[in-house]
């Protein structure tokens, strides 16, 4: 088996939209779906729920003898199992964390509607997001804040985790092809058709004339072949398979939309920035050295990413690796957010001062 795929397959016939007639409707439905799950977790949290349903898988990744000691704060962090979290991952094998007081278990996830509510109800202490989600969950006024960097393009066109694919003989050639065209992304009206579109304006192109299906990464490939799509974005592994199977790469949208693009990092909200500043400042200066030293040490991480998930070492070996740098850059977050307001995603531009962790140049 390969990594997870980020979401279910869906219906192809009931998940395509427009570029902007249908935007402002598909939002609403995604923040309907949202309160919902928001509801639901706290209320069972009320009830004494001790972890939030749906998605959670029971196997987790804490300190290596299992049960932590009395010396350490125990800090639970909902993170997807894809390549994107190994940093925590080798942090918790490494001793980073133990070293800063803290006994991390990492608990997997099957994405964003598990982990924010998560996160709000106190489930998890930290969690993992992609940037253009936590927009969307502060544009609709939940207080949460970034607190470390997490995953970034490497900034490289044709040599990045995550690419837009089409069929060898396809007409279709650069970025700015892309135009006119029906693609595929994992979510709808989040991050990967959001740089998408990005990354046409950016090429001299208009991203709004596009159409976008909802399709979960593992479905892409086969999506492009039977001519459902014209492109996916498809992120590694599923990239270097679909290379393998004889597709190829016409546009690298991440690293195209911005050279220091970050992807996702890690979250917390306002009120346990201000409550628990310490073990805040802990978790941030463990992942400041996780994130370091996965960037210099790619064996590792790719080790790593073989023991928390189930994928073939012979690809595994052969994967793009996120680039992984300790702090967020403003700039690409910036751009990002005024292509969300742009394309309906979001209401109104972010406040990247709430938003991201102090300091962040």
């Amino acid at each position: 088996m390969t990594l997870p795929s980020l979401t279910p397959s869906q219906n192809p016939s009931l998940t395509r939209r427009g570029s902007r007639p249908l935007a402002h409707r598909g939002r609403l439905r995604s923040l309907a779906a949202g309160v919902g799950i928001l509801t639901l977790t706290l209320g069972l949290a009320a009830c004494g729920s001790g972890s939030p349903s749906g998605g959670e898988e029971a196997t987790s990744a804490g300190t290596e003898a299992g049960g932590g000691s009395e010396d350490l704060t125990p800090i639970r962090v909902g993170a997807i199992p894809i390549g994107d979290v190994a940093p925590i991952h080798v942090g918790v094998k490494e001793g980073f964390f133990e070293e800063e007081g803290l006994d991390v278990e990492v608990v997997n996830t099957s994405g964003g509607a598990i982990a924010v509510p998560g996160v709000v109800a106190g489930d998890y202490d930290f969690a993992f997001g992609n940037t253009v989600s936590l927009m969307v969950a502060r544009d609709q006024g939940l207080p949460l804040q970034y607190v470390a960097n997490g995953t970034t393009t490497t900034g490289e066109e044709g040599k990045d985790f995550a690419a837009v694919i089409a069929l060898e003989d396809s007409e279709l050639e650069t970025t700015a092809d892309l135009q006119g065209q029906t693609a595929s992304s994992n979510n709808l009206m989040n991050i990967g058709d959001t740089s998408i579109r990005l990354a046409v304006d950016n090429a001299g192109g208009d991203g709004a004339d596009m159409d976008f299906i909802e399709l979960a990464f593992g479905d892409a490939a086969a999506a492009v072949q039977n001519g459902q799509v014209e492109a996916a974005l498809v992120l590694e592994p599923y990239l270097t398979q679909s290379l393998d199977a004889g597709l190829k790469a016409v546009s690298w949208p991440y690293a195209e939309a911005h050279p220091d693009l970050d992807i996702g990092g890690y979250f917390t909200t306002e009120e346990v920035i201000e409550q628990r500043p310490e073990d805040v400042e802990a978790f941030t200066r463990a992942m400041r050295k996780s994130m370091e030293y996965s960037q210099e040490n790619p064996d590792v991480v790719r080790e790593v990413i073989g023991e928390y998930t189930e994928t073939d070492p012979e690809i595994l070996e052969r994967i793009t690796l996120p680039r992984f740098k300790a702090d967020f850059s403003r700039e690409a977050m910036a751009a990002l957010g005024e292509a969300a307001v742009k394309y309906g995603v979001i209401d109104e531009a972010p406040d990247l001062d709430a938003l991201l962790p102090e300091g962040t140049a």
